[in-house]
């Protein structure tokens, strides 16, 4: 099965497989018929010195970086679908050994698929972004120099992006100890060999700290806008770099830091908006932001799929989520979200993605967010500005204690109330009932987007019981994934999490 590099993520102008010999092979998600997307006599290889001998192939790598970040084993879809299933809110239906039941029901050992497969994809992606910046140092002279740094700072963007899955997934919560549990190894430079292969892991904290320098880069050196809404949708900017981390912050419980970041791109007031670089908005239906063709400015930064350019068999979103157009999986738990009577049956985002009406389904309730296929072409949302301004809220509404802040109920509302009844100025007597309605609302705004499992686990909270699984509490070795016995195997100085 060959693998092609799409230079535009919504047309295929020009396919090219590309692979250089420095074992830096740039790939789109592949399905298993695109060969006939190939041209026929493709370019197979190219040496160091032709992957950057010009601007186009420099940038066909850049490409090239996004798609292996997408890769279906990460953000193309599993990974999402790992951090929704470890919460409540997701029963499992299929009993399917290919598709996360053992991260549902927390059985995953050193030796499983899935947190062997989501490594091995996620270290893949870095050492490719690691040595497209090194490879893009050594022929400064191809492209000028705003451009290039440009390209570095969205591989660094990316790498910041990954190494965030990974500390959240593989380590224990910053908020346990500050960040000084173990964390994963930080690989910084580009490797083309066996020889660099032991490395110890750095601390939480020292892995933050990376993730935090990186996007400060970002943000620096991105583009403020793009010409299109695709691109503004697809490829990293400004806003993007501010909104991850936003994310950061909020999930090392930093909530001086959100509030300084998201203020970049927060107005103060309703209705709030991004005053600078891309217009990023709340839309006024979120049926549209789930919708083609998926380039709202409420997208900061999304993955695009398309019919040559897809996660791959049972990695899309729709596939765990629906019947008929997928395996589906994962129902919706009646005991989980769906059930709690904050999120009311006129809710727009429970009539647009909520549905129980698929015959012989058995009644199952399930979540239809990702709507399209057989082929599974829905963008795979990552930072939304509803998320900015939820972050936002609860920071606000932390930094204010008891008392119930009148800004974080504005931002809490600006989300609640373009899909249902809003809160009014005296729902709430303490500030603590304040934030546990902002964390509900983040539970109904983000079902099935990958944030549930460390929501909880950022507040220090155990995974709920759900169904026949017992819950698991945060002193449990479950509570988090286990290092891989594969990089064990290789890195003599990665030790096991206990």
């Amino acid at each position: 099965m060959k693998k092609n590099i799409n230079i535009d993520f919504f047309k295929v102008k020009k396919a090219l497989k590309l692979t250089m010999i420095s074992v830096i092979t740039l790939t789109a998600a592949a399905s298993c018929d695109e060969n006939s997307l190939l041209e026929p006599s493709p370019i197979t290889s190219l040496s160091d010195l032709d992957a950057f001998s010009t601007a186009d192939r420099i940038l066909a790598q850049v490409n090239g970086l996004y798609s292996s970040t997408k890769a279906g084993q990460l953000f193309g879809g599993r990974y999402y679908v790992y951090n929704d299933v470890r919460g409540e809110e997701f029963l499992n239906v299929t009993s399917n050994t290919v598709t996360a039941l053992q991260t549902w029901n927390h059985t995953n050992n050193s030796s499983s698929n899935e947190p062997t497969n989501m490594w091995n994809a996620a270290f893949l992606a870095i050492n490719r972004s690691n040595l497209f910046s090194e490879g893009l140092d050594k022929n400064a002279s191809v492209v000028d120099a705003t451009l290039a740094t440009q390209y570095k700072a969205e591989a660094r963007f990316l790498r910041a992006l990954i190494y965030y899955a990974l500390v959240n997934t593989y380590a224990q919560p910053y908020a346990k100890d500050g960040g000084a549990s173990l964390g994963v190894p930080l690989r910084l430079t580009g490797e083309v060999g066996s020889g660099n292969n032991n490395l110890k892991r750095s601390t939480v904290a020292e892995v933050y700290a990376q993730i935090i320098t990186d996007l400060n880069f970002a943000e620096q050196n991105l583009p403020s806008t793009y010409s299109t809404a695709a691109l503004n949708t697809t490829r990293a900017h400004k806003n993007s770099a501010i909104a991850l981390k936003i994310r950061a912050y909020l999930t090392m419980g930093k909530w001086s830091d959100v509030v300084t970041e998201a203020n970049k791109i927060v107005s103060t007031s309703a209705p709030f908006k991004a005053s600078t670089g891309v217009a990023n908005a709340l839309q006024t239906s979120v049926a549209s932001v789930f919708a083609a063709p998926y380039t709202t400015v409420e997208s900061i930064f999304s993955f695009p799929m398309g019919d040559n350019d897809l996660p791959g068999t049972q990695n899309g979103l729709a596939s765990y989520y629906l019947p008929l157009i997928g395996i589906g999986d994962f129902s919706l738990n009646p005991s989980g979200i769906v059930g709690n009577a904050a999120f009311m049956a006129t809710d727009a985002r429970r009539t647009n993605f909520v549905k129980n009406d698929f015959a012989s389904d058995a009644g199952r309730i399930r979540l239809n967010k990702y709507p399209t296929g057989p082929v599974h072409k829905d963008f795979v949302p990552v930072l939304r500005y509803a998320e900015v301004l939820l972050n936002l809220a609860e920071a606000k509404a932390k930094l204010a204690g008891t008392t119930v802040d009148a800004s974080a109920l504005a931002l809490l509302n600006a989300v609640r109330g373009r899909s249902t009844t809003a809160y009014g100025a005296t729902t709430f007597a303490t500030g603590a009932e304040l934030v546990s309605a902002i964390l509900t609302e983040r539970r109904i705004e983000f079902l099935g987007e990958g944030l549930r499992s460390i929501d909880l686990q950022r507040n220090g909270l155990a995974l709920p019981a759900k169904a026949n699984i017992a819950a698991i509490p945060v002193t449990s070795p479950a509570y988090i994934w286990p290092i891989p016995q594969s990089e064990i195997n290789v890195n003599k100085d990665c030790v096991p999490n206990p």
